[in-house]
């Protein structure tokens, strides 16, 4: 068995080794419920997808359950289902993921069963096809959604010609052409155990779990070629250039949906914490910021809110409302003041705290089963960032003061990209015909 290593965060120990083979091992014994759960992490995704293939990783993820070399996806679905199981997989902008929950007992039966569909997945072409045609359904139907429309015109004017720029689903024409046989080369590329993380977590010892996956996954090796194995593919993507823009989609529709889109620090920078807390403070819940000021004290807004994706590259901060379209030129009036407020007023002690108090809470609330255990630690170890990073995270939001989340503001939210969809009238109103 190869060497294992332990870090103990906050009354948790985790355990820690990489497999002869490459694949990188995490285990947490947690006896609180008899549930065995299991992330499997790939560095694939969204950023790993040429512009040509857009959409090949939400495919994949629809149809690697449906078959593989010696099972049919009825026999899948049944062994699945049998013992209350569950067995899925999804795909992200920075990774693929594969999930498996089950009652302890059961965990080696699906691990087996797990192992046999990531490594030697058949995609039957019936699926394909059946998959394909319900992606090009979900983007049709995101043509018709305000909300849609608007975030994905402002992702592609801020990320350009980068992979964040696309929606997971692609294009209708990259969707349409995408085939069986792409889908082999797209899993003969990225799952490899060199290229795999899988974090366990559950009422099952961690030397028994990483014993189960050296049985399952042990034999599984990278491709090799006559010079040795081959190197995972090398990105080389394109910079992301800040050239803020206004961008518009006239479409009949009874709100209007208007988005400021600030170009942000990754994941991985110093001031990542401090961006965190101001979208909570701005856009999460009831009691956020813009809720209150722009909701229930001016009566704008039909929805209002704001986000911060965790991305491996640069991100973006988006707040954004839904309004009546005669209010779409103060609804944008108001978006923009309060977050250049942020970049000019400290937040009071009690603001602070109360956004800090909220993250918090909710980031205590997201570790609380088995399978957001293994999510958050599988997650984090993907990212680069290092299982420690959970502890790290929880002390960074205590110490983030007033000073620095203004500095993270003024960094950040300098000339924004705004989108917006709606009426004419809503068009007309805000100036941007």
């Amino acid at each position: 068995m190869p060497h294992i290593t332990t870090l103990t965060l906050q009354n948790r120990t985790i355990h820690r080794t990489i497999l002869n083979n490459g694949i990188t091992v995490l285990a947490v014994e947690n006896p609180a419920a008899d549930i065995a759960a299991a992330r499997f992490f790939l560095r694939a995704g969204g950023r790993y997808e040429t512009a040509d293939k857009a959409g090949i990783s939400h495919l994949l993820s629809a149809v690697i359950t449906k078959g593989t070399e010696r099972l049919s996806s009825q026999e899948i679905a049944e062994r699945v289902e049998s013992v209350g199981a569950s067995l899925g997989a999804d795909s992200a902008a920075d990774y693929f993921l594969m999930s498996l929950k089950t009652v302890s007992a059961d965990f080696e039966e699906m691990l087996e069963l797990m192992a046999e569909v990531m490594r030697s997945p058949s995609f039957p072409e019936d699926e394909v096809d059946l998959e394909r045609r319900q992606a090009i359904q979900g983007i049709r139907s995101m043509q018709e959604q305000p909300f849609s429309v608007a975030n994905a015109q402002l992702r592609q004017a801020m990320f350009q010609n980068h992979p964040y720029a696309r929606s997971s689903l692609g294009t209708e024409e990259t969707a349409s052409h995408l085939s069986r046989e792409d889908l082999l080369e797209y899993h003969q590329t990225f799952f490899r155990p060199d290229n795999l993380i899988v974090s366990v977590a559950g009422r099952i010892e961690p030397e028994r779990a990483i014993a189960l996956l050296e049985q399952y996954f042990g034999d599984w090796q990278a491709p090799q070629e006559e010079q040795g194995i081959v190197p995972l593919p090398c990105l080389n993507l394109p910079k992301i250039a800040a050239q803020p823009e206004r961008v518009v989609t006239v479409q009949d529709t009874q709100q209007a949906i208007v988005m400021l889109g600030y170009l942000a620090i990754p994941v991985n920078s110093p001031e990542h914490i401090a961006l965190r807390l101001l979208s909570t403070y701005l856009g999460n819940g009831l009691s956020s910021r813009l809720f209150v000021e722009l909701r229930e004290k001016r009566g704008l807004a039909y929805e209002v809110s704001a986000f911060y994706p965790t991305r491996l590259d640069q991100s973006q901060f988006v707040v954004y409302m839904g309004t009546a379209p005669d209010n779409t030129a103060i609804a944008l009036e108001g978006l923009e003041q309060e977050v250049d407020r942020l970049r000019s007023v400290l937040l009071t002690a009690d603001e602070l705290q109360a956004a800090k108090n909220k993250l918090l809470g909710q980031y205590a609330l997201g570790k609380q089963t088995n399978g957001q255990i293994a999510q958050i630690f599988g997650l984090y170890e993907t990212l680069g960032l290092g299982i420690q990073f959970d502890e790290q995270f929880q002390a960074d939001v205590v110490g983030v003061t007033a000073e620095e989340a203004r500095k993270a503001a003024q960094t950040c939210f300098t000339q924004p990209y705004v989108s917006l969809v709606g009426p004419a009238i809503a068009v007309e109103q805000a100036g941007l015909g």
